[in-house]
């Protein structure tokens, strides 16, 4: 078998803290745009430098993985019970789930499926948790909150609540009185609410240095997903807000109160959703913006208890993250609803559509791990890989799921080193996620690339053969070395359209890249699951070499994401524990 030509050198160590603010080569301050430039650049790793991080796990200022706030009260939510017998398959039939009455025991099963706990894991006296989202290194940067009107065993008003998975429960932050609430639902379906989310960037600053802005972003990309999908269980929609600046957002969910947080490690505000119960079609003038005198008015409600400290004062601060952070602080408008009139639909897609499986939706959604390393063996069907990948293109009709949730098309695509999928020789291949891309992709990739469909894929699947070989060895060279990116059946580069998108919608939407490129992580890990196998991951890869790999010199598109797809080995050391006691009580 030809083995692609290896692009490597041996890594060093990670780099010490640097200080120093992102400043142009003359001095002078730079736009929002050119710093967002300038910080991925700086925080790239190279065969040469890792980008800055503090080289050691300092165990004494590890952050607490759960915020509280003292003070409030927590209603704890009824667990659900399990054995749901609901197909996972089904959550991606539009109208296949027949909505769920907006209730307490409703409101249950939606945060155990998006933000819970799935187990402890306990290893020579150290135990830690497992979440549904997942997060680079486990360390869950992620707060979510919930605006909720008056509901029965939870409060006789409306109110503002963040969520607290280990308890499984909410913490009521703030009352809303009828006539804020009022106005700020009165453009929505009856029985609508609002989800929030926001970023804890020392949680992963801790481990991660200055690269933690990029898997803080990626961490809310999964939860976009997790949500999403979550409220599809439910029969459920949710729609991101795009048009309420981050300002709003902070008002909303009160994380710019000083009195609220004192020394305590702030949280940065993200992003807010419409969670409806709407039917299967998107409710006829339903905005993807708030009102913003609305979120003035529920910011004057009545607040309730104090942030915790997450743990020790930072030993090393990173000011470059909070200069990205402030850059690309939203106040533009993000873009509207996009045409995909040009895409294809479900049957061109898959072939013909999924409509049976394996496992229960639950079982895959709290089921899903990370892999900690895979067999180097394990094979998958071509038709396996086919529908993992086509359930990461959006349909021409926005009826694919999780994509419905965002409203611009696709500015993430897939470089893929295949290994092990049967029916398909092993090489690098490339998915347009958006078929308009096509011909831009192989305009910025190597000119000796094949662009070949292969034979047996779906008709409207975009995907293609560059190069034949085995590319194992090179797939673990640019994922930082890492073994699990060659043992996998294949693993993959998420590619974005960087600076089009910077320029197009601004800064801002540096992030919503990291988010779209989270969201395809969730929807492969699930997929795997799906499939019997396990996927994980990669946020350490070398940025420029895996251009070289593909032929990308225009800094035009840039690498974000990692991931890869295989059989696990699972780690029989460890002694796993239910995620709640209640659940071991049954």
């Amino acid at each position: 078998m030809t083995r692609l030509p290896l692009y490597a050198r041996t890594p060093v160590p990670p780099s010490p803290p640097e200080e120093a603010p992102l400043a142009s080569p003359a001095g002078n301050d730079l736009s929002a745009e050119e710093t967002v430039l300038a910080y991925h650049e700086r925080t790239k790793h190279h065969y040469h430098r890792f980008a800055a991080s503090l080289g050691y796990m300092d165990w004494a200022s590890q952050p607490d993985p759960f915020r509280r706030y003292d003070g409030a009260q927590l209603v704890r939510l009824p667990l659900p019970d399990p054995g749901r017998t609901l197909p996972y398959w089904q959550l991606y039939v539009r109208g296949g789930v027949v909505p769920m009455p907006l209730s307490i025991d409703a409101l249950s099963l939606f945060f155990r499926y998006a933000l819970s706990l799935t187990a402890w894991k306990r290893f020579q006296g150290t135990t830690w948790s497992l979440r549904v989202n997942p997060s680079s290194g486990n360390l869950h940067p992620t707060e979510g909150y919930a605006v909720l009107p008056a509901l029965d065993g939870v409060h006789d008003r409306p109110a503002i609540y963040h969520y607290a998975p280990k308890e499984h429960g909410l913490e009521r932050r703030a009352d809303l009185d009828l006539a804020a609430w009022s106005a700020l639902m009165a453009a929505f379906p009856q029985n609508s609410f609002l989800v929030g989310l926001t970023s804890i960037h020392w949680r992963e600053a801790w481990k991660y240095g200055e690269r933690a802005f990029r898997y803080c972003q990626h961490d809310i990309g999964h939860a976009v997903a997790t949500l999403r999908i979550s409220a599809a269980a439910l029969g459920w929609r949710l729609f991101l807000f795009t048009g309420a600046g981050d300002a709003g957002v902070t008002e909303l969910l009160g994380v710019d109160r000083d009195a609220d947080y004192g020394q305590a490690d702030r949280e940065h505000p993200d992003l807010l959703a419409l969670v409806t119960p709407a039917g299967p079609e998107e409710p006829p003038g339903v905005p993807r913006g708030l009102p913003e005198d609305a979120l003035r008015q529920a910011e004057a409600g009545s607040w309730y208890g104090k942030a915790n400290a997450l743990g020790a004062q930072h030993p090393v601060d990173w000011p470059v993250i909070e200069e990205v952070a402030r850059v690309t602080f939203r106040e533009r408008e993000s873009p509207t609803t996009e045409d995909l009139s040009r895409f294809p639909s479900e049957e061109e897609l898959f072939g013909t559509p999924v409509r049976s499986g394996s496992f229960s939706a639950e079982k895959v959604i709290l089921g899903r791990r990370s892999a900690v390393s895979m067999d180097g063996t394990t094979s998958i069907p071509a038709e396996t890989f086919f529908r993992m990948l086509a359930r990461l293109v959006p349909t021409r009709d926005r009826r694919s799921m999780p994509w419905d949730a965002i409203p611009w098309k696709p500015r993430i695509h897939l470089a893929l080193f295949v290994h092990r999928a049967r029916g398909l020789p092993p090489g690098l291949y490339a998915l347009a996620r958006d078929p308009d891309k096509v011909e831009t992709l192989r305009a910025v990739m190597r000119r000796d690339f094949l662009w070949q469909r292969p034979p047996t894929s779906p008709p409207g699947l975009p995907l293609y053969l560059l190069k034949e070989g085995d590319c194992r060895a090179l797939a673990v060279s640019v994922s930082c070395g890492q073994d699990i990116a060659g043992d996998g059946a294949f693993s993959l580069g998420m590619i974005a359209d960087y600076t089009d998108s910077l320029v197009a919608y601004g800064a801002a939407f540096y992030r919503r890249l990291f988010w779209e490129a989270g969201m395809v992580g969730q929807v492969l890990y699930l997929e795997a699951e799906e499939a019997g196998i396990r996927s994980t991951g990669i946020g350490c890869y070398f940025d420029d070499p895996v251009h070289d790999v593909f032929g990308i010199a225009s800094r035009d598109w840039q690498s974000f994401y990692h991931f890869t797809v295989g059989g696990p080995v699972e780690d029989v050391r460890l002694t796993t524990i239910p995620a709640y006691s209640r659940e071991a009580e049954r």
